[in-house]
């Protein structure tokens, strides 16, 4: 099963990197392969928001819709992601978020998934620390883009 963490520092607030990540309508724009996001519903929860997206993600021939659970924790500055439907047996994401007191803030990503194909984990295997690496690198070019560079 792949699986990715990482913790960057970056120029940003936490809240700016915070609401760049809860944007999922807009990954689209920037983030390698994903063809379009559809929002299906986002529920108060009280201490959290919950949001039911829909991406879809294309490479080449491949094609998959895959829709996640999104709890967006605002305060805390957190996001969790488990996975509802799609091409996988599961898939789980956390980010979190933290000012520094230096300046910028510190942001820690971790990812863990599985195909249900053998075929698309075998090929995901192959490629996905340069895939992840790629998809870091989205963000941070997206929040320079939106935040300007430091």
């Amino acid at each position: 099963m792949p699986a990715h963490a990482e913790t960057r520092v970056l120029p940003y607030s936490a809240a700016q990197i915070y609401d760049l990540v809860a944007d999922v309508a807009r990954y689209p724009e920037f983030i390698p392969w994903t063809v379009a996001a559809r929002i299906r519903s986002v529920v108060d929860q009280g201490d959290h928001r919950l949001m039911q997206a829909d991406l879809i993600i294309g490479f080449k021939m491949f094609r998959e819709k895959f829709g996640s659970r999104v709890r967006l924790f605002d305060e805390e500055m957190r996001i969790e992601t488990a996975y509802i439907d799609g091409p996988f047996h599961h898939m789980i994401s956390n980010w979190r978020m933290r000012d520094r007191p230096e300046g910028g803030c510190e942001v820690s990503f971790d990812v863990d998934f599985e195909f249900k194909s053998r075929l698309l984990q075998g090929a995901a295997g192959m490629f996905f620390h340069e895939a992840m690496t790629r998809i870091v690198r989205a963000f941070e070019a997206r929040a320079a883009a939106l935040y300007g560079t430091a």
